[in-house]
C-alpha cells in the first residue's frame, strides 16, 4: 500500500478582533510621546481610535509567519508621524523652520514675522486659513469666557453623580465591570480574571458572553437614570 502523505496542519490566522488587547496596549505605550496638544479637537483617545482603524485596514498585510509586535509598532510609528504631518506640520507657518526666526514672533531679517517675507506671505495666502481651522481654540475656552462666574453644573460633576447613582443600583459584579470598563479603562481579559471567568470556546476571551451581558444590563440601567433626568449636566 502506498504510504499516506502527511498533511501539516496550518495554524488558524489570527484575527484583528482577537488581538485588540495587544494592539490597545501597544498604542497605550505611545501616549507619553504624543505631544501635539495644540490641536484642540484631537486628544490621545481620538488618536487611539484612528490608529486602531488604520491597523484594521492594514491587517491583511500582516505576515502571520512573523512576530506581530515589530510589524504593529512600525505601523503605529508611521501613522503617528503621518498624523502630526497632516494635522500640523503641513499647515504651520514657515517661521518654525526658518533660521531667521526669533522669540516673540520676531524675525532677524524683517523685524517681525509678517507678509514682508515672501514665504510668510505665501503661507498666509495658501495655508493660514487651514491652520486657523485646525488650531482653533476648544469650545470650553469660549464657554468659560462668556459664563465666567456663573454657577453652572459641570460635565465632571454630572459624571460623578452618574457613578454614584449606578453604584447604588448595580449588582456587585455589575459595579465591578462598570468600574473596570468605564472608569479604569481595563480590558475584558483583566475583568475576566477578576471575576474568575473561563471559556471553552476557541479564539474567545474568557467570560466573553458573561461580560457582554453584564454590559447590556449596565447600559440599560444607566439609560433609565438619564431618561428620568435625575442628573443635572
Amino acid at each position: 500500500m502506498p504510504a499516506k502523505k502527511r498533511t501539516s496542519k496550518r495554524k488558524p490566522k489570527v484575527k484583528f478582533e482577537d488581538s485588540i488587547d495587544i494592539i490597545s496596549e501597544e498604542i497605550k505605550k505611545r501616549k507619553g510621546k504624543w505631544t501635539l496638544t495644540s490641536i484642540a479637537w484631537m486628544d490621545f483617545e481620538d488618536i487611539s481610535q484612528i490608529l486602531k482603524i488604520h491597523i484594521f485596514k492594514k491587517w491583511h498585510l500582516y505576515d502571520q509567519t512573523k512576530p506581530m509586535l515589530p510589524w504593529l509598532n512600525r505601523i503605529i510609528s508611521n501613522q503617528l508621524k503621518n498624523l502630526v504631518r497632516n494635522n500640523y506640520t503641513n499647515y504651520c507657518k514657515p517661521c518654525l523652520r526658518c533660521a531667521a526666526a526669533e522669540p516673540d514672533s520676531s524675525c532677524s531679517i524683517y523685524g517681525n514675522q509678517d507678509s514682508r517675507c515672501p514665504l510668510f506671505k505665501r503661507w498666509v495666502q495658501k495655508k493660514k486659513s487651514a491652520y486657523d481651522v485646525k488650531m482653533a481654540l476648544p469650545l470650553e475656552n469660549h464657554r468659560n469666557e462668556i459664563n465666567e462666574g456663573a454657577d453652572q453644573p459641570s460635565l465632571t460633576d454630572g459624571i460623578a453623580k452618574l457613578h454614584n447613582k449606578l453604584k447604588q443600583i448595580l449588582k456587585p459584579n455589575e459595579w465591578l465591570v462598570y468600574q473596570c470598563f468605564y472608569i479604569n479603562n481595563e480590558s475584558e481579559l483583566d475583568i475576566a480574571k477578576k471575576l474568575n471567568f473561563k471559556t471553552t470556546e476557541r479564539n474567545r476571551n474568557p467570560g466573553y458572553k458573561q461580560i457582554k451581558n453584564i454590559q447590556k444590563s449596565i447600559i440599560n440601567k444607566a439609560k433609565k437614570i438619564l431618561e428620568k433626568d435625575e442628573i443635572d449636566w
